[in-house]
């Protein structure tokens, strides 16, 4: 480092903490510190500068970085170095040798190359893959910091989780909690969930390679971060470096950076008139007028209270009910008139299992004559409650809340049930579930979402909700992630407001969430005017007000709404069990043990990660299958149904054994290939070649294309095409072709016939950014619609690689493919008729599955097939059903293969025993429209519309749950 005259301060004041280095004239750390502000950025900086004064001398140069303290140096003009500025500044003179530097932060996460130019690559709004998400997650496991650091390095599996934000994580980590999960796999899979997204969002395609610097509070403290990126990149020892000055290291930049000389009265000063600056408040209505106010609103939903009864007395039948939710466990004991003997609602803590253990001995110790009759579960820890305890049935949440609901409101026609991380929204009509919401990857509106705020903020939840109702401003957040929550919340504190007016803030935020992104309500005419809310969120009164101001009704609240799931279970349990209850005694709840195993199934090529519980009676639950393999003994025997997904499966690779030739040609399986494999196969099979074909996408077929990808917001059928790619490389194919089509088939069904423009032009991005080596790709733009021009493109681009076609060869061959095609097609027709004929034989219901033809893929689509028909659903697809003429559409129709969505919807719509499924992939924003326009047309022929939305990540409780209410809602709509 050169010589620099005199003391230098830097300041790093980032979202969660403040870090501070002092140099001395020597340029020598003769200070620094690390501390978590608590959003208590103004006073923590006066105090910073109090506490450092006996370490410098004045004058002193001082500077100030991090996403904390723009605001702060705009309002009090004091000297700002952009933080990648002050790191590559400190990567540059103290660590020369660096190739690239990884930092994360509380809310920052930042990639810096060297090589070359210096490039930097920051995320902007959210906060996945940070500091803070992993706070979030060790909260959600009820581990400290440091427990899931130890934890993490004694993993034996890695499960995939999401990182784009802990709202998405907890989604997968729950059913994995509930699963009985060991934590040390869970730890150690978070931690990966990290480094996967810093890999694919935050290097956008770049190699991390070379000598690596980790700086940041998370890559510093935890040592099984670090060695998850090691291992993840395969890094040796001697590239790796993670120095002492670490988390300080954006302060120690900024300190080598400070220009602007200051006395320590002229900065005290400075702050000082910070801290005492007026708050700039926001205008809003309040939640109450006055105390009167509020006093009516409580009364009136006293009014709503359930019945109570005395467990230790008790004598009669009881009926149980128990609801494992994602992030608590509700329990309800009822007597045969509906009044509560008990109840619980306990925090998971990370183990439900102890939970209702604990709530089944104390019921048992109250009343050792108790004699339970019937017991239920409910929730996504179902499974697993039944099988560990002995119960005798499980109802789906669907059904449970909306019996529940029933026995306080018979003419309830709309239910909000707003849990920990889940909203379940039912329409009923005439007395049946007629609509089903639920939120499908997102908690921004959920109870987790107000906890771990307040929890961030250092409140229980119970504390922080009560506060809300006395603000005279509620802070405006509007609508959006808990991750970007994160940045409004701080900023709305770092402009004055008060803890009341954020507890607020937030309440409202989830209902608007609720209403205006889950149910998206158009008036209130969508929502109904006999409503029942219920869900541990709506005991949070300010939540209440802030839903009943927004909507302008009054609603039913119940007494009991975080039980509303149990209390439904229980009275299901009353409904349907007449004889004694085979759950646990307590002699054998006092002797109950449960142990976990995690397995790679090896019943197919699919690999799922199981989890493996077993009890002390012997008896074992197998959970995360997506099929019966490991669940069925072999000589179980059970109807196979009709599955157009798997038939078609079955013709592709018939298909790909067709035709066989010494020369070859590679082409990835992926988009719209898997509507053309019969296409591409006989083309070339024509011109004597064979089509070598990628192999079905799976996990690490996936993340060995990953550094290659360009863009998070793709979707993820985009990114999986680089480990195809990939995959083919690693063959050493001499050729890949992989063409660019602006135009599908012209199936005369819609007003164009266009791909998407993810489709038409991945090829250009792949080619753009992936290292072939020897392998030449070959990527033209081809339209089906014009043979000269088909033929000019494939001959003029073959014959840059070498490959000699004439365009008389290529038009026979298109020919020659184009029927092979429409054969093809009329094949998957004639599957699909024999396999409604089959359902209608034999009482099964249809399910009209629709996606896109990549949709087949079993990593794409998750095998949501194979659940349907496990379901008893006879499973067809969009792409089979039999063309139609006349259907009107109120969309710009140009899409092939939307226009076969639409197409799919009509025929649901003809045809009673039906109904549809639409899959939908995260990042494409072309289903804002399809699936608009496909719910619009089944709810004017009176079907029900259910989306799924999927993702790289495959843990699908929320699906299951959806799947099964729709069962449900079949059933009592045909009155079984």
């Amino acid at each position: 480092m050169e010589e620099i005259m005199g003391y230098r301060i830097g300041f790093d004041i980032g979202s969660t903490t403040i870090k501070a280095v002092v140099l001395d004239e020597n340029n020598q750390i003769c200070y620094k510190s690390y501390e978590r502000h608590k959003a208590q950025v103004r006073q923590k900086a006066l105090d910073k500068l109090v506490e450092l004064k006996k370490y410098t001398k004045e004058p002193f140069k001082f500077a100030i970085s991090g996403s904390g303290a723009l605001g702060l140096c705009e309002q009090g003009e004091l000297p700002f170095v952009q933080e990648v500025f002050a790191s590559a500044t400190g990567v540059s003179k103290l660590y020369p040798e660096t190739d690239c530097a990884i930092e994360l932060g509380g809310e920052d996460a930042k990639i810096l190359f060297f090589q070359g130019s210096v490039e930097q690559r920051m995320n902007s709004t959210c906060a996945g893959g940070t500091g803070a998400f992993i706070d979030q997650m060790s909260t959600l496991l009820n581990m400290s910091l440091e427990e899931m650091n130890e934890a993490s390095l004694n993993y034996h599996r890695l499960y995939p989780i999401a990182s784009r934000c802990g709202v998405f994580a907890k989604t997968d980590i729950q059913p994995l909690i509930n699963q009985g999960v060991d934590k040390c796999d869970l730890c150690a899979s978070i931690f990966q969930a990290v480094v996967d997204q810093t890999i694919t969002s935050l290097a956008q395609g770049r190699k991390i390679e070379g000598n690596i610097l980790f700086l940041g509070g998370p890559l510093y403290f935890m040592s099984g971060l670090r060695k998850r990126f090691v291992e993840t990149l395969k890094l040796s020892d001697v590239q790796v470096n993670c120095p002492e000055t670490a988390i300080n290291f954006v302060a120690l930049g900024t300190a080598i950076c400070a220009d602007q000389e200051y006395t320590y009265d002229e900065l005290y000063k400075a702050l000082e008139d910070l801290v005492h600056a007026p708050a700039k408040l926001t205008e809003s209505k309040p939640l109450f007028e006055s105390e009167e106010d509020y006093q009516k609103f409580i009364e009136r939903h006293k009014s709503h209270d359930a019945k109570y009864a005395q467990l230790k007395d008790y004598l009669g039948k009881a009926y149980l009910g128990i609801d494992s939710g994602s992030t608590t466990t509700k329990l309800v004991l009822l007597d045969e008139n509906d009044a509560i003997l008990y109840d619980s609602y306990t925090s998971n803590k990370g183990n439900p299992l102890d939970v209702v253990l604990e709530d089944l001995k104390k019921i048992y110790e109250t009343n050792p004559n108790i004699k339970i009759y019937g017991a239920y579960a409910t929730g996504y820890g179902e499974e697993l409650m039944r099988h560990a305890f002995h119960l005798d049935g499980g109802i789906v949440e669907t059904m449970a809340h909306y019996t529940a609901a029933r026995s306080f409101n018979p003419e309830v026609d709309y239910i909000l049930d707003i849990g920990g991380q889940d909203i379940k929204c039912f329409k009923i009509r005439d007395g049946h579930i007629d609509d089903i919401v639920l939120n499908e990857a997102c908690s921004s509106g959920c109870g987790s979402f107000i906890e771990t705020f307040a929890k961030s903020l250092g409140y229980d939840a119970k504390e922080f909700a009560t506060l809300g109702l006395k603000s005279k401003h509620p802070v405006d957040l509007g609508t959006r992630c808990t991750v970007f929550m994160n940045s409004g919340v701080k900023q709305a504190q770092k402009n004055g407001a008060c803890i009341e007016d954020i507890s607020a803030g937030l309440c409202k935020s989830v209902v608007k969430n609720a209403l205006y992104k889950v149910i998206r309500a158009k008036n209130k005419d969508d929502i109904g005017k006999h409503i029942v809310v219920q869900g541990g969120t709506f005991q949070n009164d300010s939540v209440l007000r802030c839903f009943e101001q927004e909507l302008g009704l009054e609603v039913i609240r119940p007494s009991i709404a975080p039980l509303m799931g149990a209390y439904g279970a229980a009275l299901y349990a009353k409904k349907l069990h007449r004889t004694r209850s085979n759950v646990l005694n307590y002699e054998q709840l006092v002797k109950f043990t449960h142990k976990s195993q995690s397995v790679a199934c090896q019943g197919c090529n699919n690999h799922c990660s199981l989890t493996i519980n077993t009890f002390n009676d012997g008896t074992r639950l197998v959970a995360g299958n997506k099929c019966e393999k490991m669940v069925h003994n072999l000589d179980t025997k059970k109807e196979e149904l009709p599955d157009l997904y798997k038939i078609k499966t079955d013709m592709l690779d018939a298909q790909k054994k067709k035709f066989k030739h010494n020369k070859k040609i590679g082409m990835p399986l992926v988009l719209n290939n898997y509507d053309l494999l019969p296409f591409w196969t006989r083309f070339f099979d024509s011109l004597g070649y064979e089509i070598v074909w990628s192999t079905p996408s799976t996990k690490e077929m996936y993340h060995s294309g990953q550094q290659s990808i360009p863009s998070d917001t793709a979707c993820f059928p985009a990114k999986v095409v680089h480990g195809h790619i990939q995959q083919l490389i690693d063959k050493d194919v001499d050729v890949i072709f992989y063409p660019c089509m602006t135009y599908n088939v012209d199936e005369h069904q819609s007003d164009n016939h266009y791909n998407c423009p993810l489709v038409a032009y991945y090829p250009e991005v792949i080619a753009a950014n992936m290292d072939f080596g020897k392998t030449k790709i070959v990527y033209p733009f081809i339209n089906f619609d014009h043979d000269a021009t088909f033929a000019k493109a494939i001959c003029m681009h073959f014959e840059k690689v070498g490959i000699h076609f004439s365009e008389k060869d290529i038009i026979i061959a298109k020919n020659a493919a184009t029927n092979e095609y429409e054969a093809f097609h009329e094949q998957l027709v004639k599957e699909h008729l024999k396999a409604v004929a089959y359902a209608r034989e034999n009482n099964h219901p249809i399910i009209v599955l629709c996606g896109r033809p990549y949709h087949l893929d079993p990593l794409i689509n998750h095998q949501m097939n194979q659940l349907l028909t496990q379901l008893g659903f006879v499973v067809v697809s969009e792409e089979s059903v039999p063309r139609q003429i006349g259907h009107k559409v109120n969309v710009l129709n140009q899409w092939t293969y939307h226009a076969r969505l639409y197409q799919a919807a009509h025929y649901v719509v003809d045809n009673k025993d039906m109904n549809l499924i639409q899959l939908v992939s995260f990042g494409c924003g072309i289903d804002a429209i399809t699936s608009d326009e496909v719910r619009d047309i089944l709810k004017d022929g009176n079907k029900f519309y259910t989306q799924i939305k999927i993702d790289e990540i495959d843990n699908l409780g929320a699906a299951k749950i959806r799947l099964r209410s729709l069962k449900e809602a079949i059933a009592q709509r045909k009155g079984v």
